[in-house]
């Protein structure tokens, strides 16, 4: 039984901790394209900001997957 329940909670943690991160990713690099539309001369300022912002949610997507190492590690 408590294996179960370590399973499914390794598979919310990683599920859940990449929801957040992808709705904003896709949020960001629409907003970039938009930017870079209007102003095509900020393109490497645009660029190297949405890489960045990119690397900190998805730093939040790689916590939920060691979360889950962890706990499948219980099993």
């Amino acid at each position: 039984m408590e294996t179960g329940l370590i399973a499914l909670g390794a598979g919310l943690a990683i599920g859940l901790s990449s929801i957040g991160p992808g709705l904003g990713q896709g949020k960001t690099a629409a907003s970039a394209i938009e930017g870079v539309a209007r102003q095509p001369e900020a393109t490497s300022t645009i660029r190297t900001f949405m890489i960045l912002g990119m690397a900190l949610m998805e730093s939040l997507t790689i916590y939920g997957l060691l979360i889950a190492f962890l706990l499948v590690a219980k099993i």
